[in-house]
């Protein structure tokens, strides 16, 4: 299974895709990984997005779709598919990165969308964690660690993304319409979307996900 898996910030792509990735043995591929990779090994995309990021200017979409390409090549094993988060973000993106893995094991069968309501996603991004060792997901409203701003697993003391406001998350969410919203219709229209609601507790979450993908 070749899968992507969408929605909205905080519609919990980060927490299901650690589940989607131990059930199906899937390649988990962030985005934001490879980007961090290439950048600190200073490979030649690397170097090349390390310009624009400076800058303070969005990478190219040349640029992000070949480090895409070369990281989905470049796996060790191919055999189990991916699941990849955070990709492709607008319409050029889906349509070269159709282009780029036709006829390939490569290319996309399933696309996951997560659907949650603004003013639970809110909640979700105001009242996110997160473990900066293990990468575990809390919330300090819905999903709290045991012992406050600790991490389960490991006693790492949680952090907060810089972004996680109001403020920032209106931007990222308009942003998320103008842009990746389309992507959904694109692929859509070809038969690859299976939709879930993702509003309610995790073990409920994850069983309609279960159920969506016939796993």
């Amino acid at each position: 299974m070749n899968m992507l898996i969408m929605g909205a910030p905080g519609a919990g792509k980060g927490t299901f895709s650690r589940l989607l990735r131990e059930e199906l043995n899937l390649n988990h591929i962030s985005t934001g990984d490879i980007f961090r990779e290439n950048i600190s090994k200073g490979t030649p995309l690397g170097l090349e997005a390390k310009s624009y990021t400076e800058q303070g200017k969005l990478v190219p979409d040349s640029v992000t779709n070949k480090m895409v390409k070369d990281y989905l090549e470049n796996l060790t094993d191919k055999k189990n598919g991916y699941l990849l988060d955070g990709y492709p973000r607008t319409i050029d993106q889906a349509k070269a990165f159709e282009e780029m893995t036709k006829g390939t094991d490569l290319a996309v069968d399933t696309v996951l969308v997560m659907d949650v309501p603004f003013e639970e996603l809110t909640r979700r991004i105001t009242g996110r964690r997160s473990c900066p060792k293990c990468g575990e997901i809390y919330n300090i409203y819905s999903n709290p660690p045991k012992v406050e701003g600790v991490c389960d697993h490991d006693g790492t003391a949680l952090t907060q993304r810089k972004d996680d406001n109001e403020e920032s998350l209106k931007t990222r969410l308009d942003e998320y319409s103008k842009n990746t919203e389309p992507v959904i219709g694109y692929y859509d229209e070809k038969g690859l979307v299976s939709h879930v609601d993702a509003l309610g507790d995790k073990d409920e979450i994850w069983t309609r996900i279960k159920k969506v993908l016939n796993i």
